[in-house]
């Protein structure tokens, strides 16, 4: 007999596996690319990472919730579809914490199932890569399930990059303040560094770090054309983190190769960034059967290793790239697959990882102030 306190709910997955469990968070159907994070902390900047936008989480850490919800680490406005765990806590326990985590996937809409073997729905992942599926605790037929999953396109191919993006600029100045009013110049400050930040889906934390290292940052959404850009006479210019297939992201591929093109400024892009940079030299992507979502991937190179955090399904082709054009500085140990370049005789270079760390390791800060660097050398 099922415990009169509990919802049941349900994964239906593409082919046709199907995980019982019960409801937390809010109710109804949210369908999307089932992927999974291994990280042991971190989970409310994981959920609020625009790079996530269109799938349902999975957490192998298997109790969620602890430390409960604050004002301070959400990453954006934009949340996951769904989350799933092996057991989620109410009983939250921290100084800054304001809320439980049931109480905030309630009010952000967010769909949880809990009471799942996720080991067992990772190894599925695992083994047939990253697959569509429904979260259901409305009681829906699988048959129904199934049927919205199959006309739910896969990631391949989705521009998903648009949809996160700011619709209009702002300066960012301090983590609590912004200011959506903003004329030409991009600087009110002339003894702070000029930085476009153009917004592919864009995490506040990596915001923090660059005015952390004396920049002033103005986000620009990921549609700007290169006079847009050109008009604020930057410094610097960056290209952020997001959802989707790189390689739909035309606007910001163009964008990309016509700066590479136009001159001297220096670039830097993080995850999504780099791999826009990697395609507008020349290079393509491919999907990865997984993805890396975790907080403790080893890239580099030459006895060099940072401990890094990732998020992402796409990778570059290394073998599109050509060494003329771009050097390889990091490989993910793990796998392989390219982690980091620079552009020849260009103050140019992009990571396929996190280096604000939020969550994560702080092994690659470093990065921050080497775009600073090269910046200051141009002053």
């Amino acid at each position: 007999m099922s415990n009169p306190y509990k919802k049941n709910a349900k994964l239906v997955l593409s082919n046709g596996i199907i995980f019982p469990g019960f409801s937390f968070g809010a109710p109804g159907t949210a369908v999307g690319e089932i992927v999974f994070n291994t990280g042991m902390t971190g989970y409310q900047e994981v959920i609020t990472d625009p790079s996530y936008y269109g799938q349902i989480l999975t957490f192998t850490y298997p109790e969620i919730g602890n430390t409960g919800i604050n004002l301070e680490d959400s990453e954006s406005s934009i949340c996951v579809k769904g989350i799933i765990v092996r057991n989620y806590s109410t009983n939250n326990s921290n100084w800054r914490s304001l809320e439980n985590l049931n109480q905030w996937l309630v009010k952000k809409n967010i769909i949880g199932l809990y009471g799942i073997d996720t080991r067992a729905l990772v190894k599925i992942l695992r083994s047939n890569g990253s697959m569509n599926g429904v979260l259901d605790s409305e009681n829906r037929t699988v048959e129904s399930c199934l049927k919205m999953v199959h006309e739910t396109p896969i990631m391949e191919g989705l521009n998903l990059s648009k949809l996160v993006s700011t619709k209009q600029k702002y300066l960012w100045r301090n983590p609590t303040e912004t200011d959506f009013n903003v004329g030409k110049g991009c600087s009110e400050n002339p003894n702070k560094l000029k930085v476009i930040a153009i917004d592919f889906g864009i995490k506040k934390s990596i915001l923090n770090r660059l005015v952390s290292h004396g920049c002033e940052i103005l986000v620009l959404p990921s549609q700007s054309s290169l006079n847009d850009v050109l008009s604020y006479k930057p410094d610097g210019i960056f290209f952020s983190n997001g959802p989707g297939d790189p390689s739909s992201v035309t606007e910001g591929i163009d964008l990309a190769r016509s700066l590479i093109e136009h001159g001297e400024i220096p670039m830097f892009g993080i995850c999504l960034g780099h791999q826009i940079f990697g395609l507008a030299l020349g290079g393509s992507t491919y999907k990865l059967p997984f993805g890396h979502r975790g907080l403790n991937h080893p890239c580099g190179m030459n006895n060099q290793i940072e401990i890094t955090s990732q998020n992402h399904g796409f990778a570059l082709d290394p073998n599109s790239l050509s060494e003329d054009i771009v050097k390889i500085t990091h490989y993910n140990l793990n796998d392989n697959t390219v982690a980091g370049l620079e552009v020849n005789n260009k103050p140019i270079f992009s990571v396929q990882y996190h280096p604000e760390a939020a969550p994560g390791p702080h092994d690659s800060d470093y990065l921050f102030g080497k775009f600073v660097s090269l910046m200051l050398e141009r002053c």
